[in-house]
């Protein structure tokens, strides 16, 4: 028989409480899903002079580098949970940013920021695993660095002094030929890719020992000469002003005119 509940309070408080309390739970689990799989933001803007230099030491990571036109350094980060520590340094024309001292002994996830600078900025970065990408800078120096795997992407750069260097993984330079720059390029293996103006004055040393991969397209003139079996190329473009040097042991070497 059903009976009618509508003179019986005593039930429907305990019904509502009930109630509530399932609520309660379903909006706690959900709330620690969201926590668990999603991610969070680190912002953060810091006014500069146009030749700051910013340093930044990943971990674990895609790092995005890209200049612009304000005096002014806008750091964004997203971070996989468990959460790493950022705490930038601003010094004396530098922007000075460590993860791997700031997280040391800590399990935390991976970082990806997206990092805009002044054009004549100078760009430091490095990390262990993730890509490496700069963007439309012309400071002083560029330098990327992976300790392990993943690609560098250098685009649009005007720097006189680039380096970049990774284990396994591919670099790609798209950038000028500064008159007494050093450009210095290494991988372990994957493609190095230089476009870059074929009418820049530079001395050469690219080496590929193992594969014997180097592909100087136009660029292979009469002043470029092949040693030691076709493991290396040495030459001077030009009146050979800047200097640029490439290794990769177990990759391959292609220049594109630009």
């Amino acid at each position: 028989m059903i009976r009618n509940i509508k003179h019986r309070p005593g039930i429907i408080r305990v019904a509502k409480a009930t109630i509530s309390c399932v609520l309660a739970v379903t909006f706690i689990f959900s709330f620690g899903v969201r926590d668990t799989f999603g991610q969070r933001r680190f912002s953060r803007t810091y006014p500069a002079g146009k030749n700051v230099r910013l340093v930044l030491m990943n971990r674990s990571g895609m790092v995005t580098v890209t200049g612009w036109d304000r005096n002014e350094i806008s750091i964004s980060a997203y971070l996989e949970l468990p959460a790493a520590q950022i705490a930038p340094q601003s010094l004396t024309d530098k922007i000075y940013i460590n993860l791997v001292k700031d997280n040391q002994g800590r399990d935390v996830g991976s970082v990806n920021f997206e990092v805009r600078v002044p054009y004549e900025a100078s760009v430091d970065i490095e990390t262990t695993i993730g890509n490496l990408n700069v963007i439309s800078v012309r400071g002083g120096l560029v330098r990327a660095r992976i300790n392990s795997d993943g690609d560098i992407t250098l685009t649009n750069i005007g720097s006189a002094t680039v380096a970049a260097e990774n284990v396994t993984g591919n670099i790609l330079f798209d950038g000028l030929i500064v008159d007494d720059g050093n450009y210095r390029f290494s991988s372990m293996q994957g493609r190095i890719t230089l476009r870059i103006p074929f009418t820049a004055s530079f001395r050469l040393v690219a080496t590929a020992p193992s594969t014997r991969s180097i592909d100087l397209g136009t660029l292979g003139g009469g002043r470029m000469r092949l040693l030691s079996d076709g493991r290396r190329i040495v030459g001077q473009n030009g009146d050979g002003s800047a200097i640029i040097s490439v290794t990769n042991q177990r990759g391959s070497i292609a220049f594109l005119k630009r």
